[in-house]
């Protein structure tokens, strides 16, 4: 009889998950572990709810496969050094830089969608509210992406004079017009073999939009002065925080030129709808302008929890900036954080007005101890002051 068995996510032709149903249906009773890499720990809180008793993240830590074996089985305390062996990963992915957080399932899934269009040269449209991180996204692409030895050229479409739009984007010719006493190569020749990176394009000006568009479809461009084409070879990524499909309707922006730049469309989610990536965003904000090891609170780990960053992500830097400048020791406080974001809570760290709020916010403090920790329960439940049993109950709970 087999009292447990240890079942990898990732199998020869098949997923661990999808095997838990034949498993249970042989065996009801048998204690099932999942193990699971540090980027798939979502996976396996679904894999729990689905006939799992368990999970260990890879590479397995002995005292936590001793607890785990422990709590599974009900049996008497086994030392770390009985089990032999260890288990290194087998399923390896593509590092994130440190200025992208990935917990919550909707930023895991981004990130995933990322991994899979970097390495093709289709156009890509990040679409978003401002703050979320649509730039950074791009700077992934093009980081995992074949053209990463090659230049990614910036262009704010918004910020760009109309009058200077052309000649920005496409280049001119020494006396092209008044003023123009140098040549100027324009950002699509300057991006050449690598990544253009056109953000804000929801306001590029209509009479310009066919020029682009010709571009993207020929490989070629037209100084401004010049009858003669000059060959490029960009990957186009394009960001707004606009509506295009309502701007098409209104005729503001070109159906065709939407279709050409739209062929993979990402979407960032508002950092309120991903409440799990809120604290590791915080620590990670914190410790680079700190210049050193620095923790948040209790309350205002919540305080942060609950706000909902109207801002997004480039509000809560601005926020750990300035409470690092007014922390001037190593732990923020709430009273260090901005007055919008502590008027937020009550004197026990809570929204009274929404109380679904709590569930989401305990399960971003759970999910952001375990990334904390590496997946490592023993130690998130430590740093939860809960004990282990409560929280694999309270990961199981989970939806």
């Amino acid at each position: 009889d087999v009292d447990m068995l240890l079942l990898d996510v990732r199998l020869p032709g098949m997923s661990g998950i999808d095997a838990l149903r034949p498993i249970r249906e042989l065996n009801s009773s048998i204690t099932i572990l999942l193990i699971t890499a540090y980027a798939e720990v979502k996976q396996a809180v679904e894999a729990m709810k689905r006939g799992a008793n368990d999970y260990l993240v890879k590479p397995i830590d002995l005292d936590e496969l001793a607890a785990v074996i422990q709590d599974a089985l009900g049996t008497e305390s086994c030392p770390a050094n009985a089990v032999s062996g260890s288990h290194s990963s087998g399923s390896e992915s593509l590092a994130l830089p440190g200025d992208i957080v990935c917990v919550s399932p909707a930023m895991c899934k981004l990130m995933e969608t990322v991994r899979i269009v970097a390495p093709s040269d289709a156009p890509i449209l990040i679409t978003g509210e401002s703050g979320v991180g649509k730039e950074v996204v791009a700077r992934l692409l093009h980081h995992w992406s074949p053209r990463r030895s090659g230049p990614l050229v910036t262009a704010n479409c918004a910020g760009l004079p109309e009058t200077l739009v052309e000649s920005e984007l496409f280049g001119h010719l020494k006396g092209a017009f008044t003023g123009a006493n140098a040549a100027r190569l324009g950002y699509f020749r300057s991006a050449d073999t690598g990544t253009l990176f056109l953000d804000e394009i929801g306001d590029l000006p209509l009479h310009l939009q066919p020029k682009l568009l010709r571009a993207l479809e020929s490989g070629e461009v037209a100084p401004i002065g010049s009858d003669q084409p000059v060959t490029v070879d960009i990957r186009l990524i394009a960001a707004t925080n606009r509506d295009v499909q309502v701007q098409v309707q209104q005729g503001t922006f070109r159906e065709d030129l939407y279709f050409r730049i739209g062929v993979v469309e990402l979407w960032v989610p508002p950092l309120r709808d991903r409440r799990e990536d809120i604290v590791p965003l915080a620590k990670q904000f914190a410790s680079q302008f700190a210049g050193g090891p620095i923790r948040l609170s209790p309350q205002a780990m919540q305080a942060i929890l609950v706000y909902d960053w109207s801002g997004n992500v480039r509000q809560l830097r601005n926020a750990m900036q300035r409470a690092c400048l007014l922390s001037r020791g190593d732990v923020i406080l709430p009273e260090h954080l901005p007055q919008q974001v502590i008027a937020n809570r009550s004197t026990d760290g809570t929204t009274p007005s929404d109380e679904g709020r709590l569930s989401q916010v305990e399960r971003a403090t759970i999910l952001a101890t375990l990334a904390e920790c590496n997946g490592n329960r023993t130690q998130a439940a430590q740093k939860l002051g809960i004990s282990r049993r409560a929280l694999i109950y309270k990961l199981r709970a989970m939806e």
